[in-house]
């Protein structure tokens, strides 16, 4: 079982990414898959959930700005991220919970002009 995460960068304010997780040794649509991040000197923090029958939720600080998504077909979930803020920089790791839980090295998104 792995899950690796792809997408992160540097974005100026206001602008856009996508990051896609991409899970082997499962079949993602069957399990909760999240998205997490972690700030310099803070806890790592849950941003945002799919769960297996597609039901979604979201940190306050990000509704209305970021999706999370799949597609099954690439056994992948994203995170559109839009109108981001310097606050949204952080390592972004995907956690899949199967009888286990499972994280990515995580991506970096650094956004700043």
């Amino acid at each position: 079982v792995q899950v690796v995460e792809s997408g992160g960068g540097l974005v100026q304010p206001g602008g856009s990414l996508r990051l896609s997780c991409t899970a082997s040794g499962f079949t993602l649509n069957r399990y909760r898959m999240s998205w997490y991040r972690q700030a310099p000197g803070k806890e790592r923090e849950l941003v945002a959930a799919i769960s297996g029958i597609a039901t979604t939720n979201y940190a306050d600080s990000v509704k209305g700005r970021f999706t999370i998504s799949r597609d099954n077909a690439k056994n992948t979930v994203y995170l559109q991220m839009n109108s981001l803020k310097p606050e949204d920089t952080a390592v972004y790791y995907c956690n899949a919970l199967l009888s286990n839980t499972y994280w990515g090295q995580g991506t970096q998104v650094t956004v700043s002009s």
